[in-house]
């Protein structure tokens, strides 16, 4: 099998979308570090390369962005596949839990968990995210109420956040 993948211009950024088993496995910026590490992770943990063509499930990802970036929608209801260790699927798990237009810190994140201690590790679990916005780990800033890292940049995460509040 492939993980079908698409380009998506959202307002903020140039997104890569990815599906794999009629599920959203990819939402990710196409600038950053990170990106490259995401996708080898992602390559090798459903043991699949990338195929560059359409699915229900991305065309559907593109209506779904559309309506959020139009401020029509506050919840995706697309079927998701995380691949990543158990540890990154607690913390992915738990970013679809903070409610559109709210943030949480790192520390905050850990607690929900049940990890208090575990701020750097659900941090690195933040930037590992490979489903960007559905798993909306934009909503997650520093103790101090900063913006701190997000893989589409900071510019991306404020633009987002404000999307979300006004």
């Amino acid at each position: 099998m492939k993980i079908q993948i698409k380009q998506f211009k959202s307002p903020c950024g140039e997104l890569l979308l990815g599906s794999f088993d009629d599920k959203l496995c990819l939402c990710n910026w196409t600038k950053g570090k990170r990106k490259e590490l995401i996708a080898k992770r992602l390559q090798t943990a459903l043991n699949a390369d990338y195929e560059e063509s359409e699915s229900e499930v991305i065309n559907e990802t593109v209506r779904q962005l559309e309506e959020y970036f139009g401020k029509k929608r506050q919840k995706f209801n697309v079927p998701l596949l995380f691949a990543g260790t158990d540890f990154q699927k607690v913390v992915w798990r738990e970013l679809l839990k903070i409610p559109y237009g709210t943030t949480v810190s790192y520390g905050e994140l850990a607690r929900r968990i049940g990890m208090p201690k575990a701020v750097r590790a659900v941090a690195a679990a933040n930037g590992a995210n490979a489903i960007s916005i559905f798993a909306p780990c934009h909503r997650v800033i520093g103790s101090n109420n900063k913006l701190v890292g997000y893989g589409g940049g900071l510019e991306a995460k404020k633009w987002l956040l404000e999307l979300e509040t006004f």
